[in-house]
């Protein structure tokens, strides 16, 4: 049999796997892991808003496999269909959208357009291609203010949310559990991420968004590299032990591995899991870990509290570890250990 027409046999065999937003933070170490695995072949699709196109040379340079890369905007159907008619998927993975909170409130209509329409777009051609495994990326904001900081997947999501960024996941979460309800077979798998931090330990991916950062651990690596001059601390008067507020903080590589346990056990239906570590940390604890990491001391500031921060949030992660076999293995010494590594390979150090 000819190379060619082996290369083929292997393809169709192999689970062939659509990442949207694969070139981001989150997607671009999911695709790394993807890749570890022979039985899948990845296509990644980006517009690289907030990414870079280099990405995909840094993932060949960690896997030693260049996935399949279209530059394309999913709000055009023209471009999403043609990926649906020249490539038969077996499942899609779900991370490109908008998500500075910020932002959002600045520009809801963006938001809504942006991160709903391209989703629709997305279920629309699984349905024509008969494509039916759809992870979708969430977050943990759709569970918005509750009255205890530990969030359980059974928790009513949706109130209390205090950003358009947090209500489109949830409309999205929506959207899937209504499409879902139209075809027994779909499998659907919505996740709800909490604090992604760390980078992969090659120093050749990491988190770098654009324009002002909102979460903690990129203004950190900003105010570590000069580009901020100070690192505000909203708040040192929560009813916690050091005063500042409490996340939890999980690391990128722990959760983009959590996708790969998601495609080894997905099912009929629509599933949700919380992609978290169980173990808050507060600001001044993180922000700790990253100078006993650097040797070096971070300037800051108290400042006022910021609305709707609440002063304590984490995920109960017992679902996914139980029906998932999944849980977390990389510490917050982990993640500053290679967030410095990420930094140094970009040649960013403190100023």
């Amino acid at each position: 049999m000819a190379q060619a027409a082996r290369d083929v046999i292997i393809k169709y065999m192999k689970k062939h796997i659509l990442v949207t937003g694969g070139t981001g933070y989150i997607g671009s170490h999911t695709v790394v892991e993807l890749l570890k695995n022979p039985d899948y072949t990845v296509d990644i699709i980006d517009n690289l808003a907030n990414s870079k196109a280099e990405v995909i040379d840094r993932i060949e340079q960690i896997t030693n496999i260049r996935p399949n890369f279209i530059e394309g905007d999913l709000l055009d159907k023209k471009i999403v269909e043609k990926l649906f008619t020249e490539n038969h998927y077996d499942s899609v993975m779900h991370f490109a959208g908008l998500k500075a909170v910020g932002e959002s409130v600045e520009k809801p209509l963006d938001y809504y357009e942006n991160n709903l329409q391209s989703t629709i777009n997305i279920l629309n051609m699984m349905k024509k291609y008969n494509v039916k495994e759809f992870i979708f990326s969430s977050s943990a904001t759709v569970y918005g203010l509750q009255d205890t900081p530990e969030c359980v997947e059974t928790m009513q999501t949706g109130q209390n949310l205090t950003n358009p960024y947090g209500r489109t996941k949830y409309f999205i979460e929506e959207i899937i559990k209504d499409y879902a309800l139209t075809d027994p077979e779909f499998k659907g798998v919505i996740l709800r991420y909490f604090n992604p931090v760390g980078a992969h330990a090659s120093g050749l991916l990491g988190e770098d968004p654009n324009g002002i950062p909102n979460n903690l651990m990129p203004v950190i690596m900003r105010v570590y590299t000069g580009d901020i001059p100070v690192l505000s601390i909203y708040g040192d008067d929560y009813d916690t032990e050091d005063g500042t507020a409490r996340r939890d903080y999980i690391h990128v590589v722990d959760l983009a591995q959590g996708h790969i346990a998601c495609l080894n056990h997905i099912k009929a239906g629509v599933s949700i899991y919380n992609l978290g570590t169980g173990r808050p940390t507060s600001v001044k604890e993180m922000i700790a870990a990253f100078e006993e990491a650097s040797g070096e001391k971070l300037p800051t500031q108290i400042v006022e509290r910021r609305a709707g921060d609440l002063p304590e949030c984490w995920a109960d992660p017992s679902k996914a570890n139980a029906e998932l076999g999944w849980k977390t293995n990389l510490t917050i010494a982990d993640a500053m250990r290679d967030t410095l590594n990420y930094l140094k390979h970009e040649g960013k150090t403190h100023a």
